[in-house]
């Protein structure tokens, strides 16, 4: 059996900085390279062309796993908790977990089918990752609330509370300036038509993306008293 013990703090500092670098890394070289123009390009615009693209999918889909990891592991810290606090239900932890595994699906959909190569399963993914993501953090942002004060403090809930609602805001008009967008390009520039669109949309991706990054960071105090360790029974016949 696999249950929370001592120790793993590593893995949302983890999934956070390798996916930070995931975004600066690709960035840097896509703006270097003459892709795509330094001012505000959607992210998925930083990893479509090569080198950049081969740097993105690979960092991308080391960040959904790393997240999926994460997420697990907050499942299986709750399931732990509620066996002596009995804040919330067993299947609304396993439901939540779900819906995050849904948005590392996304992840890994928008990772490996670039935006120009297959723009409809692109969008599918990002739109998967982004708006399961949104639902999974505003879960954990209730469920904390539910573990206080025993397990978490009133302060970090209102954090990640207010991460969750601004990455909220944010999602609604991401989508509602993408679906305005008539053209799939990464060469924007300023001036152009749907310009304004693509720069609100993008501002507002970030907002989302950097928001998640952000909230995971709030888990590291929580994992720090706990580790994973599995044993096992051995029955003599």
């Amino acid at each position: 059996m696999l249950c929370c013990m001592p120790g793993v703090a590593f893995v949302p500092a983890l999934l956070v900085s390798w996916s930070s670098a995931a975004f600066i890394i690709s960035y840097v070289i896509a703006v270097l390279a003459g892709h795509i123009e330094p001012l505000v390009p959607y992210i998925s615009d930083t990893g479509t062309k090569p080198p950049e693209s081969g740097v993105f999918g690979f960092m991308i889909n080391i960040s959904a796993l790393l997240a999926a990891v994460t997420m697990y592991i907050r499942y299986l810290l709750i399931e732990k908790q509620n066996e002596t606090s009995h804040f919330v239900r067993s299947s609304c932890n396993m439901f939540t977990l779900c819906i995050g595994w849904m948005g590392c699906t996304g992840m890994g959909l928008v990772a490996n089918f670039q935006e120009l190569a297959v723009p409809s399963v692109h969008d599918i993914g990002a739109l998967v990752a982004f708006g399961s993501g949104v639902v999974y953090i505003t879960l954990q942002s209730i469920i904390s609330y539910k573990s206080c004060p025993r397990w978490n403090t009133y302060f970090v809930c209102h954090i990640r509370m207010a991460i969750s609602v601004i990455s909220c805001v944010a999602f609604i008009p991401m989508i509602v300036f993408a679906s305005k967008i008539s053209m799939t390009k990464i060469d924007w520039t300023p001036g152009e038509k749907d310009y304004t669109y693509h720069f609100m949309s993008a501002i507002c991706e970030w907002t989302v993306a950097f928001g998640f990054i952000f909230f995971f960071l709030t888990f590291i105090r929580d994992f720090q008293g706990f580790s994973l360790r599995i044993s096992t029974e051995i029955h003599e016949d």
